[in-house]
């Protein structure tokens, strides 16, 4: 059938083939869906960590003791006092670390406080014996041991903290967290001071000196330097947790570091008390040292459950508002009921263990924050409170999706 000169069929006109179809045009635009991974707010770094112009000032601290013991000591000699030092300072770090577990303090903290006691108070106690020797060059051993070395090194090490305190003032919360920061620069200290002991050794006596020396201060006592430093760091923590100022947390303050220079004083006097002999030293080392050490750690075991209390009952004010049900106060606030969330979070489809660890570890936060607001000494509490509890919410919610 012809439909004219010039003309096209009706259909072919709508559908150039048999199968085609007609062009509606554009859908309805469709939402994106939204991203698998939320962007959860924040705290605030300000007041959690140190001033940036301390570190240039280490970094030239440090090459300047790097080249006092290459010069004095030797590079062989302090390499092998270097290596041997690393033992003992794994050994407290590992330990400091499980003290800090229940609500872990600021990494950049940490590491100023363990570069400070290495680092600055070594330095400066160095200066300090030098421009004493110079004043007084007659000064007799029990003078520099037993009142110069304690006073002046827990001193330099006292302002170390209180760097800490006044940096990371939104971190220093309590009592263990001055124990943390006074036992990291103890043990920054004790580190440094034990390659100088342990190359000065193995100059003069080789390895039988050199394993004398390791005994006494590895094996014997290499937690000493960051005992005696705890105590200024636990008054100063008592300090920030009654909400002091300054001035009265220095004064705090003092009356720990009174504690740690008669505890090292009492340490560096063991010689001038029983004589030279090994002997006797031992028999002053466990009479005498021994239950001071078991003393410090019963107080540290007392000081954790003291930080479990009071995370139970600042999560108990949430749980009253209906933001943690009371079985989750119950395995926040302990030991046992964190290792218990683990467990059971692993376990989860798709092992959900660090959500559980962030999750616990945001609530410890969030107790800790609650405390400063109520003891009224951090302003931006409450910003905290609100980006911990956000952060909180998503966390939950992730645990227990599907």
């Amino acid at each position: 059938m012809s439909y004219g000169t010039g003309l096209t069929p009706p259909h072919q006109q709508q559908f150039p083939t048999a199968l085609a179809q007609r062009h509606h045009g554009a859908g309805a635009a469709i939402t994106p869906a939204p991203s698998a991974t939320v962007t959860l707010p924040v705290t605030s770094p300000k007041g959690r960590s140190p001033w940036v112009w301390l570190w240039p000032v280490l970094g030239l601290l440090g090459l300047a003791l790097v080249a006092y013991f290459v010069t004095f000591l030797g590079a062989a000699a302090s390499i092998i006092g270097l290596v041997a030092a690393l033992i003992p300072y794994a050994v407290v770090i590992a330990t400091v670390v499980l003290i800090d577990r229940w609500e872990p303090e600021p990494k950049g903290l940490v590491f100023f406080a363990l570069a400070w006691g290495g680092i600055a108070s070594i330095a400066f106690t160095l200066l300090f014996d030098l421009a004493l020797t110079i004043v007084l060059p007659a000064r007799g051993d029990f003078f520099s041991s037993v009142i110069q070395a304690p006073l002046v090194e827990e001193g330099f090490k006292a302002l170390g903290l209180l760097l800490v305190f006044w940096m990371g003032r939104r971190a220093f919360d309590g009592p263990v967290d001055g124990v943390v920061y006074g036992a990291m620069i103890g043990a920054g200290f004790a580190f440094t001071e034990n390659i100088q002991y342990f190359a000065i050794s193995t100059i003069e006596g080789g390895v039988e000196a050199l394993g004398f020396t390791f005994f006494l201060r590895a094996i014997l006592s290499p937690f000493a330097h960051a005992m005696f430093t705890a105590c200024t760091g636990f008054a100063l923590g008592l300090a920030a947790r009654r909400g002091l100022g300054s001035g009265p947390a220095i004064a705090l303050a003092a009356i720990g570091y009174i504690a740690a220079v008669l505890l090292h004083a009492l340490w560096n006097g063991a010689s001038f008390v029983v004589g030279g002999g090994l002997i006797g030293f031992l028999g002053y080392y466990f009479v005498l040292q021994v239950p001071i050490f078991a003393l410090f750690v019963w107080g540290i075991v007392m000081l954790r459950r003291e930080e479990a209390r009071l995370t139970r009952a600042r999560l108990g004010d949430y749980a009253a508002a209906g933001w943690f049900t009371p079985q989750e106060v119950d395995m926040l606030a302990t030991p046992a009921g964190r290792r218990a969330g683990k467990t059971w979070a692993a376990r989860l489809p798709g092992g959900r263990g660090r959500l559980m660890a962030t999750f616990i570890r945001d609530a410890a936060a969030l107790a800790a924050a609650r405390q400063r607001a109520i003891s009224g000494r951090d302003p931006q509490a409450a910003y905290d409170e609100q980006v911990l509890l956000a952060r909180i919410t998503a966390t939950r919610h992730a645990l227990l999706s599907a």
